[in-house]
């Protein structure tokens, strides 16, 4: 078999060193947020002292504003080093997948370790970009590192394989073009997924101490929506480049295989999502929760379809 051990031991060791750096990333999240909420329940009991009721609203906007500058804060400092990791931890991830892809001497997205190791670099990547251009998201870290963190340990544990030349059905060019794309756009799905849950969260006020400590309402509906933006023509180019395999191996385009059918239904959902966000009654919490829907649909297909119903994409393993 063409699989070089040595460098194959290195791509696990460096998989294991990212979790390890993203568990230490969550854990500065979650000090920042927790030290967030402390901050500011003390800047608001001036306000219930004697300030007028727009003093408060103030001393919000402040460190808010404070929150996009550098600070001295403890909580910012918190931020800043989780930031850090989890930076540190995009390199070490994006290292261990290009030296899985050199130990089998093919690109690494032949089965679903790879790929969900793939898409939680994905997501990782997409929310450093995000905090790096709106650093007032930023104490929302925390609720975006953990389904990460939750994904790259089931990858590690139950998902792994060892590093191994694909199935002939896998030989193709295409491998490149329609998983590339899903993963990217897969990835990317995962941050406004989580957004949208938090915007319901703060909209709702439910519950109440973990919603006044998020981003305003507003931006968090702005991310979910900008992202979806972005990912929503990944995604669908992922599936027309899918069709367009498929009818190359197996001489149809759509065949309504387990796996083709939930795509589609998530695709649907995202399309009813980005409609219903610009249309007047459906732009807050009804668009939220179709954006939701569609993040549930993802994951659905990422573990059930992959992992139990039997269909033609079973070759790929886990």
């Amino acid at each position: 078999m063409l699989v070089d051990p040595i460098t194959s031991m290195w791509s696990d060791r460096l998989f294991q060193a990212t979790l390890v750096v993203l568990l230490l990333a969550m854990v500065f999240t979650s000090l920042e947020y927790a030290s967030r909420r402390v901050s500011k329940a003390a800047r608001k009991e001036p306000a219930a002292v004697g300030a007028a009721a727009g003093d408060g609203a103030t001393a919000e906007t402040v460190e808010a504003d404070g929150d996009a500058r550098p600070a001295r804060t403890r909580a910012d400092r918190y931020g800043r080093v989780g930031v850090s990791l989890m930076l540190l931890a995009l390199l070490l991830h994006a290292g261990s997948i290009v030296l899985r892809g050199m130990a089998t001497y093919r690109w690494p997205l032949g089965n679903m370790y790879e790929f969900t190791s793939a898409l939680c670099l994905m997501a990782v990547g997409a929310w450093l970009v995000l905090v790096y251009r709106h650093p007032v998201l930023r104490p929302a870290g925390v609720f975006v590192l953990t389904p990460i963190v939750l994904l790259m340990f089931v990858t590690g544990t139950v998902l792994y394989a060892e590093a191994a030349p694909v199935v002939p059905a896998l030989q193709s060019y295409w491998i490149i073009i329609h998983v590339t794309t899903i993963t990217i756009g897969s990835g990317m799905l995962l941050v406004p997924g989580v957004a949208s849950l938090l915007f319901l969260m703060k909209r709702n006020e439910r519950p109440a101490a973990l919603a006044a400590k998020l981003p305003g309402a507003e931006a968090l509906d702005r991310l979910a929506y900008r992202v979806t933006v972005l990912a929503f023509p990944l995604y669908t180019f992922g599936i027309i480049t899918g069709a367009v395999w498929a009818e190359a191996a197996w001489g149809r385009f759509w065949g309504w295989d387990p796996k083709e059918t939930v795509a589609f239904v998530a695709w649907v959902l995202y399309a009813a999502y980005l409609h219903a966000r610009a249309t007047a009654g459906w732009r807050t919490s009804r668009a939220a929760w179709i954006n939701t829907a569609g993040f549930a649909t993802i994951v659905f297909n990422l573990f059930f379809i992959n992992m139990v119903v039997a269909g033609l994409h079973s070759y790929a393993g886990v």
